[in-house]
């Protein structure tokens, strides 16, 4: 059994290759089993040194490295870093790790016993007491848009952590929204489908961890996403 975990990479926070360094470590030590990291560099910023990526490259061993010069968005990026992951398990998170380690194993966990396809990572309450105001009124409001429109058994479509078998990936591949809502898209696609076991796992966000504020533009964008999504049907 072999683990991928898959890291897009966009204006990260200053000294972001150590967290990189030892929330990996921290997370292959507690599997025991071969981890793949794939970083996934989403375009170039100021904040990705050259310093910075070799830091990781030789650090941690068999480091998979994906560059591109434009900045195409979170869901581009992941589908680039699936594409190239080699485990039996894919694993997707953000470059800051915000999740517990304790989170992570347990999405690996979930789809390690054979029970799940798809384990998707769902907010606490706790979560909440995190997130800016505007934030913490857009997610809500977007768990009841897919309540309402998309009836779907999991409304927490956009936490930052989830997990797939190697055979799922080419269901991931199709998804063709490029930013925030492939999550959503990726989800919807699991359940249309009515091939694969998907699983909510409660995760628990780190302490000390800070939220970007909104783009009203990437807000403007996905909102038409969504509104594509309910009539576009999908491919299997």
């Amino acid at each position: 059994m072999t683990v991928s975990l898959v890291l897009p990479c966009y204006n990260p926070p200053p000294g972001w290759e150590k967290t990189v360094f030892s929330s990996f470590g921290a997370f292959r030590s507690r599997l025991g089993i071969p981890v793949e990291l794939v970083v996934v560099m989403d375009g170039a910023s100021n904040s990705v040194t050259k310093e910075s990526t070799q830091f990781l490259e030789k650090n941690i061993t068999g480091l998979r490295l994906i560059t591109y010069a434009e900045n195409k968005g979170k869901g581009y990026a992941i589908r680039q870093g699936v594409t190239n992951a080699n485990g039996d398990i894919i694993i997707y998170t953000d470059i800051d790790f915000p999740y517990t380690t304790d989170s992570m194993v347990e999405i690996f966990q979930a789809l390690n016993s054979r029970n799940t396809d798809i384990a998707v990572g769902v907010k606490n309450e706790q979560y909440y007491h995190h997130v800016p105001f505007l934030r913490r009124l857009i997610s809500k409001y977007l768990r009841a848009l897919i309540r309402i429109f998309l009836s779907m058994p999991i409304t927490d479509t956009q936490c930052g952590l989830k997990g797939f078998t190697k055979n799922v990936s080419p269901l991931f591949l199709q998804t063709t929204i490029n930013r925030y809502l492939f999550d959503l898209e990726f989800i919807r696609n699991c359940f249309r489908s009515k091939k694969y076991r998907v699983k909510a796992i409660p995760v628990t966000l780190n302490e000390n961890i800070h939220f970007r504020s909104m783009n009203y533009r990437i807000l403007l964008s996905e909102s038409v996403n969504f509104i594509r999504l309910l009539f576009r049907k999908p491919k299997y």
